[in-house]
C-alpha cells in the first residue's frame, strides 16, 4: 500500500500539474485571441478614423483649391477692369504702392477726334441710334489705338482723346499717331459707304510735353494736362470734315514720312496765328521716295 501511495502520488501531482498547465495555456490562448480580436477591432477603427480624416482633408483641399481658383478669377477680373481705365504701368504702380504720382513727359503726341454736326445728327437720328453709332465707332477706334500703340485717355461726349509716347517712351510718337488718324479716316469713309447715317469726323494732332496722372481717389481716372493738350484741341477745332489737321511741331516730326499740305497761318482762339497742315497719306503709300 505504501508503495502504491509513493508511486501514485507523484503521478497524481504530475497529472494535476499537466492539467493545470493545459488549463492555463488554454486560458492564455483565449486571452491572446481576445487581445488579437480587440486589436483587430482597434486597428480597423483606427483605419476607418484615418480614412475619415483623409477624406475630410481631401475635401478641404478641394474646397481650398476651388476657392483659390475663384479668387484668382476675381483678381483677374479686377486687374482687367483696372487696365481698362489705366495704362498697365500705372496700374502696376497703383497696386504696389497704393498710389501713383503724376509724371512729366517731354515728347508725346496728342490726338483729338470730334464728329461733325453731332448735335444736329443726334436730333435727326434719335438718341438710341446715335448711341449705337458712337459705340461702334469708338470700339473701332479702341482697336486702332491698340494696333498702333496709343493710349486712350477718355471720351468726352462725341470727342475721343488719345496720346502716344506715355507711359512708355516712343520715339515714333508723332508718326504712330498720324497712322492712327489715317486709319480712323479710312474707317469712317468705309462706314459711310455702308451706312448713310454714318457720322463725318475731323481730327487734330499736336506734339509736345505734358503732365499725366491719376485724378481723385474715388472713381479715379487717368488724364493728361498742359498746353500740348489744349493745342491739340485747337487743331481739331480748326480741322475740316474728313481731314487731319496737325500743328507745326507735329509736322516737323513727320514731314519725311507723311504727305502734308500747308494751310498757312490760321487764327486760333487763345493762341493767335498758328501754322497748320493737313496730313493726307504716308509717303511710302504715295510712292514718293
Amino acid at each position: 500500500v505504501l508503495i502504491f501511495i509513493f508511486v501514485s502520488f507523484p503521478v497524481s501531482i504530475s497529472a494535476y500539474l499537466a492539467w493545470q498547465f493545459a488549463s492555463t495555456n488554454l486560458s492564455l490562448v483565449k486571452q491572446l485571441d481576445e487581445v488579437n480580436r480587440l486589436s483587430d477591432i482597434n486597428l480597423k477603427q483606427e483605419q476607418e478614423k484615418q480614412q475619415i480624416l483623409q477624406d475630410q482633408n481631401d475635401m478641404l483641399e478641394e474646397q481650398v483649391n476651388e476657392r483659390t481658383q475663384e479668387l484668382q478669377k476675381e483678381k483677374q477680373k479686377t486687374e482687367n477692369l483696372l487696365l481698362n481705365i489705366l495704362p498697365q504701368e500705372v496700374a502696376e504702380e497703383l497696386k504696389e504702392n497704393g498710389s501713383s504720382e503724376a509724371k512729366y513727359y517731354d515728347e508725346v503726341t496728342v490726338l483729338f477726334t470730334d464728329f461733325v454736326n453731332f448735335t444736329q445728327n443726334s436730333e435727326k437720328m434719335g438718341a438710341e441710334k446715335m448711341l449705337v453709332e458712337l459705340n461702334e465707332c469708338f470700339t473701332a477706334f479702341d482697336m486702332i489705338m491698340e494696333k498702333h500703340g496709343l493710349e486712350k485717355i477718355k471720351t468726352i461726349g462725341d470727342a475721343y482723346l488719345a496720346v502716344c509716347g506715355l507711359p512708355i517712351k516712343n520715339e515714333c510718337h508723332a508718326y504712330q499717331t498720324t497712322l492712327v488718324a489715317l486709319d480712323i479716316i479710312e474707317f469712317i469713309e468705309e462706314r459711310k459707304k455702308m451706312n448713310p447715317n454714318a457720322l463725318d469726323i475731323r481730327i487734330g494732332i499736336n506734339s509736345g510735353s505734358l503732365i499725366a496722372g491719376i485724378v481723385g481717389v474715388k472713381k479715379f481716372a487717368y488724364d493728361i494736362w498742359g498746353d500740348t493738350v489744349n493745342t491739340a484741341a485747337r487743331m481739331e477745332q480748326n480741322s475740316e470734315k474728313g481731314k487731319i489737321n496737325i500743328s507745326e511741331s507735329t509736322y516737323q516730326l513727320i514731314k519725311e514720312k507723311v504727305v502734308c499740305e500747308y494751310r498757312g497761318k490760321i487764327h486760333t482762339k487763345g493762341k493767335g496765328e498758328m501754322d497748320m497742315y493737313f496730313a493726307s497719306e504716308t509717303i511710302k503709300d504715295n510712292g514718293i521716295s
